[in-house]
């Protein structure tokens, strides 16, 4: 049974910054491409980072670029979502994402945690 399970998120002010990480067990993790999406009250869920099996491939949001950094840490399974120069609008639940294989690295994807909450105040 494949499990994600994101930790990290809290209450932030703007311009502080977050670690997020996502533990995995049940998959080939070396072998998976992971992701982090975020889903804010009211929206729908959007991309916010993958990185391929390797770690040598990256992507992210426009909204997120030069902010926001994903890596992976394959001997631990798991993943990080290191978040700096944070704003009100990152707010939302982030969910950690992952699928076996080499695979576009916006999605779509097999497995989904719970999410964890981040809040930006102004």
């Amino acid at each position: 049974q494949v499990q994600l399970v994101e930790s990290g998120g809290g209450l932030v002010q703007a311009g502080g910054s977050l670690r997020l990480s996502c533990a995995a067990s049940g998959l080939d993790f070396g072998g998976s491409t992971m992701a982090w999406f975020r889903q804010a009250p009211g929206k729908e869920r959007e991309f916010v980072a993958g990185i391929s099996w390797s770690g040598g491939s990256t992507i992210y949001a426009d909204s997120v670029k030069g902010r926001f950094t994903i890596s992976r840490d394959n001997a631990k399974n798991t993943v990080y979502l290191q978040m700096n120069s944070l704003k009100p609008e990152d707010t939302a639940v982030y969910l950690c994402a992952g699928r076996i294989g080499l695979v576009p690295l916006k999605g779509p994807y097999d497995y989904w945690g719970q999410g964890t909450q981040v809040t930006v105040s102004s």
